[in-house]
């Protein structure tokens, strides 16, 4: 996802708050194991405050609201808590979509498909083709997803093009490389939020997040609601952005 231009959505306007925020859902199992409930129960409160933080970002004028819905990572989890979690996946688009549809949010899914079982890979095909012409709110699920994973997949494609001789080595700086990522035409995140405390961004939109403010609360991710998202855009709007530049009024 360079930080490309991006078609105009429909929405409301709100010019001094994050237009991309995304969220890194954390929490889960510690919310489960504080409360004596497996972390299957805790995965499905997660589920409940994805669809309270999708309405809000629309009703906050969020027009791109990207989740770390399932990390290259994960696959090292317990097989049985990896089944739960794409047992959560099935129901949320199975039981879902036709609200978001309905509500005029557009899906995207970024990460690697292969290797996917079929179904899933149906479900998520079938998620973005029916709501392919929204354009309220476009949710970006990063699911099977790794940033280290997705920049060496775009080497990988510009490397071909020049052994191919479709390229010359010298035309490829950040921008070429940022076309090649998984989604180019959505821009960057303004704001990068994480649940649970944890400070890190884990593999996710590395390249992306490089002028991203980034915001740690300490709250589980299925506590995680509306007022806790307007705290964050809060917090993100207290901050100067500079972008490498001089402060307006210090000069520092």
């Amino acid at each position: 996802m360079s930080n490309a231009a991006a078609p105009v959505t429909e929405g409301p306007d709100r010019t001094d708050g994050p237009s991309h925020v995304a969220v890194i859902m954390d929490g889960n199992g510690r919310w489960a194991a504080a409360r004596g409930l497996p972390r299957a129960e805790g995965h499905r409160r997660g589920v409940e405050a994805l669809r309270r933080v999708v309405r809000a970002a629309h009703e906050l004028g969020i027009r791109y609201l990207t989740i770390f819905s399932f990390s290259s990572e994960n696959w090292s989890r317990p097989a049985t808590e990896i089944g739960d979690l794409f047992g959560l996946l099935r129901r949320f688009i199975r039981n879902d979509l036709a609200s978001l549809h309905r509500d005029g949010v557009r899906v995207r899914v970024i990460g690697q498909r292969d290797g996917l079982e079929p179904d899933i890979c149906a479900l998520l095909n079938e998620a973005e083709e029916l709501t392919r012409n929204n354009n309220k709110l476009t949710l970006v699920v990063a699911f099977n997803y790794g940033s280290r994973q997705e920049i060496a997949h775009a080497a990988q494609l510009l490397a071909r093009e020049v052994a191919e001789g479709k390229r010359d080595v010298g035309s490829i700086d950040a921008d070429t490389l940022g076309q090649y990522l998984d989604a180019p035409d959505i821009p960057d995140p303004d704001l990068i939020i994480r649940t649970s405390g944890e400070q890190r961004l884990s593999n996710f939109l590395m390249w992306q997040a490089a002028y991203s403010e980034l915001v740690f609360v300490p709250i589980h991710w299925p506590d995680f609601d509306k007022a806790a998202l307007e705290d964050a855009i809060a917090e993100y709007a207290r901050r100067e952005r500079r972008f490498g530049g001089l402060a307006a009024k210090t000069g520092s």
